[in-house]
């Protein structure tokens, strides 16, 4: 039988990296939840996924989103979902920035983040 994920602030698998950190919250079939925190050197050319949703809650600062061929600046509260073939990307504006990033059905975005940060235990 499947067991809910509970995660208490700060917990998760933490990974550092050059512009923040990325924090798995949980990584299923079904899902991957990724707290992002990270600087304005941080920049997520415009893309496309085929095969999942890609979205993004923002929780603290300021970040500027590409959402098809329009950009928008959202603070904390401001959401963003891009459905399979939507164009989409984002950047760090200016400071220090967290978002939370859902991605439905997991893209293997995780394992992405596993091979390219060091798991601060």
């Amino acid at each position: 039988m499947a067991e809910p994920t509970i995660r208490r602030p700060g917990e998760g698998e933490h990974h550092e990296r050059s512009d923040g950190y990325r924090r798995v919250l949980v990584a299923s079939e079904q899902i991957s939840a990724i707290e992002i925190g990270f600087d304005e050197s941080l920049v997520v050319n415009p893309h496309t996924h085929a095969d999942h949703t890609d979205s993004f809650l923002v929780l603290e600062g300021e970040v500027e989103f590409t959402a098809g061929d329009e950009t928008v600046v959202l603070g904390p509260g401001g959401f963003i979902s891009s459905p399979p073939g939507a164009r989409h990307g984002f950047r760090g504006v200016a400071g220090f920035a967290r978002v939370l990033n859902l991605h439905t059905p997991d893209g293997g975005f995780v394992e992405e983040i596993r091979r390219t940060s060091a798991e601060i235990t």
